[in-house]
């Protein structure tokens, strides 16, 4: 492998065009080829940013070393299977796969095979969970929240896979504890899958969740609300801001939470990048991806049973 690591993206829609964008950005990165059913769109995305579009999948593999898999999710199995086997490096938008099964075997093949296997729970790479995680102590309740417009995309899936496993990833690292029970509610509005989910997780450790997801909101909203021992922190993850309350002498006291402000995309990549060339352990493993599309689809089967 030459130093510039030769990366591609397969699947240039709205979540492929902004990795294209980045891995244009990053030193060291040789941004070599993309993919893409729609001909015109990788095109236009080709000439752009000035590399090769091809159109099939052996092609694309002898261009690259690692690459982003940025196809609708009923693809990501397929596609990742065959480059995993070639031996690239992959970052694979959420949720992994459909089915667990396939996500254990894709982590199956990628320690076989030596490579890096990353999945893109982005919110991990927000610095407002960068600066979480320096105050944490015993978590006691999470209470989390997620909206958004209605998004006309990744409609393959409910809210549940589409957004609310962002805060699933996020809760089982920051809890560390196996999951007791869980009970869900949801409803359909504008898709066939649910489009507002609220689901309650109670873990072995005493601790619980409440989460809530939808995309029929008129306003984005993506906050969450930690309560520990002599501590609330409530955090912004779309404006990366944040407070924290504490009980000082008797008396609350209210402060901001430091938190150096950047986009969590780049970093993303940017340590994706650098666990490729080195062989590191990726900030979110297949294996941590695997386990909340686990508990995600534990939570769509639940509303799907009702009341």
């Amino acid at each position: 492998m030459s130093d510039r690591l030769r990366v591609g993206i397969v699947g240039v829609g709205s979540i492929g065009k902004n990795h294209a964008r980045i891995y244009s950005e990053l030193p060291g990165v040789e941004f070599s080829a993309i993919l893409d059913t729609n001909p015109e769109t990788a095109s236009l995305v080709a000439n752009q940013y000035g590399v090769k579009a091809v159109s099939t999948l052996a092609e694309f593999a002898l261009l690259v070393d690692a690459a982003t898999v940025a196809t609708p999710t009923p693809y990501h199995y397929e596609v990742a299977r065959l480059l995993v086997t070639e031996g690239k490096h992959l970052l694979i938008e959420k949720p992994i796969t459909e089915a667990p099964d396939h996500a254990q075997e894709l982590v199956r093949l990628a320690k076989e095979h030596g490579v890096v296997l990353q999945v893109g729970h982005v919110e991990r790479f927000n610095p407002v969970l960068s600066a979480l995680e320096k105050i944490l102590t015993k978590v006691g309740f999470i209470e989390v929240h997620r909206l958004s417009p209605y998004p006309f995309r990744s409609l393959d899936i409910g809210v549940v896979l589409d957004l609310m496993i962002h805060d699933l990833e996020v809760v089982l690292h920051l809890v560390r504890s196996p999951v007791k029970s869980v009970d869900a509610v949801g409803i359909a509005v504008l898709s066939k899958g649910e489009d507002i989910a609220n689901a309650r997780i109670r873990f072995e450790n005493g601790c619980v969740a409440n989460i809530t997801a939808s995309r029929i909101s008129p306003e984005k909203m993506r906050k969450i609300r930690i309560f520990q021992q002599t501590a609330y922190v409530s955090l912004d993850y779309q404006n990366q801001t944040g407070e924290i309350y504490r009980l000082v002498d008797g008396a609350i006291t209210r402060s901001p939470v430091e938190i150096e402000k950047d986009e969590p995309l780049k970093r993303e990549l940017q340590s994706f990048v650098e666990c490729s060339r080195r062989g590191g352990q990726p900030v979110v493993s297949g294996s941590e991806a695997a386990a909340a599309l686990e508990l995600a689809i534990e939570i769509t089967e639940r509303i799907k049973q009702g009341p």
